[in-house]
């Protein structure tokens, strides 16, 4: 079964990276944003999902690294490595800086100060004109040059490959940490965190490089959003941003890593589709998310397991969630 697991991932993985070659361009570059909102909300899931902290300024990331590669592309050099790594690296210091002042908080707390740093980030970006453009942005972003490859980013085929193959080698890495002894560690703090303090776990510090990871990504994200829009503005640093990722990773499945992405893949339609037979298109979205909820209240995903029963361990009774119980459970009888 395992191996057909692993078959399906990989018959999976083509459909993402070459599928749309067939498409019309206008399908192609929503393919494109479909998978970059992915990875976004896959980036929130790791704090979300397996972590439990709440963030409601996760947009700061991704609009960070997307100002990045943006204004290092348009003030300093063309230059995509020098720009990506620049942007990314600016990126981790910001969430290192955010990570020492909001981690010390709990609850409800720890939600506000992420929602009151993102907006001190906002309000940089909205206010400094003569450096970030201010409400108008910085447009005309140029793509990247990807002439030591067989692509060309004006072609909006090639840049989806690109972005795929991205997306690919990001959900690759992020599937490694969640089922590493890290990743089990972590969804033990969500689950029981005094009893992970009493084994000797250093909470804080698994939550701080689990931030760390999760802004990381979102930077990634950000970076190839800037890229494929041409443009970066407030609204990508917005808590409208935040609150879209969030939408995305509890519609698609919390803690479920791939839940995320069906959550994306439902926004984006809906937001491309709907809007264009109706402005109301939002609640329209709700009504799915009410819908949801009641139907299938651990996302998506999960409801998807159960109707094919693809699961880890088949011949099991245990519903997924209670798979992932046992692991770190497992992971601290070891201990």
């Amino acid at each position: 079964m395992l191996l057909v697991r692993w078959v399906f991932l990989l018959l999976l993985a083509l459909l993402v990276v070459f599928g749309p070659t067939i498409l019309p361009p206008y399908y192609v570059n929503l393919a494109t944003r479909v998978l970059i909102f992915a990875l976004f909300a896959m980036s929130l899931d790791l704090l979300l999902g397996y972590t439990g902290l709440w963030s409601f300024g996760h947009a700061a990331f991704f609009g960070f690294a997307a100002y990045g590669v943006g204004l290092f592309t348009l003030r300093v050099q063309n230059n995509v490595i020098l720009a990506v790594l620049t942007s990314l690296t600016a990126t981790l210091l910001l969430a290192a800086l955010f990570g020492l002042l909001s981690l010390r908080a709990r609850g409800v707390y720890f939600m506000m100060l992420t929602l009151a740093l993102a907006q001190v980030v906002w309000g940089v970006a909205f206010k400094w004109r003569s450096f970030t453009g201010g409400d108008d942005g910085l447009p005309a972003i140029p793509r990247p040059d990807l002439s030591p490859l067989p692509l060309k980013a004006a072609n909006s085929v090639d840049f989806y490959i690109f972005t795929a193959v991205i997306f690919i080698i990001a959900v690759s890495i992020l599937f490694l940490i969640t089922r590493s002894p890290f990743g089990a560690s972590l969804e033990g703090i969500r689950e029981h965190e005094t009893r992970m303090i009493v084994l000797g776990y250093n909470v804080w510090l698994h939550r701080y490089l689990a931030h760390l990871f999760a802004a990381l990504f979102a930077g990634v994200a950000g970076v190839l959003f800037a890229y494929h829009n041409g443009i970066v503005s407030p609204i990508d640093l917005s808590v409208v941003r935040s609150a879209e990722a969030l939408l995305m990773v509890v519609l698609g499945g919390a803690g479920t890593l791939f839940g995320p992405v069906f959550g994306a893949l439902v926004v984006e339609l809906l937001k491309h589709f709907v809007s264009i037979y109706t402005e109301r298109w939002l609640a329209i979205l709700g009504l799915i998310y009410v819908i949801t909820v009641l139907v299938a209240p651990n996302g998506i995903y999960e409801a998807i397991q159960r109707l094919f029963r693809f699961r880890v361990a088949p011949s099991s009774n245990l519903a997924p969630s209670d798979h992932r119980m046992r692991r770190w459970i497992l992971l601290l009888r070891r201990r």
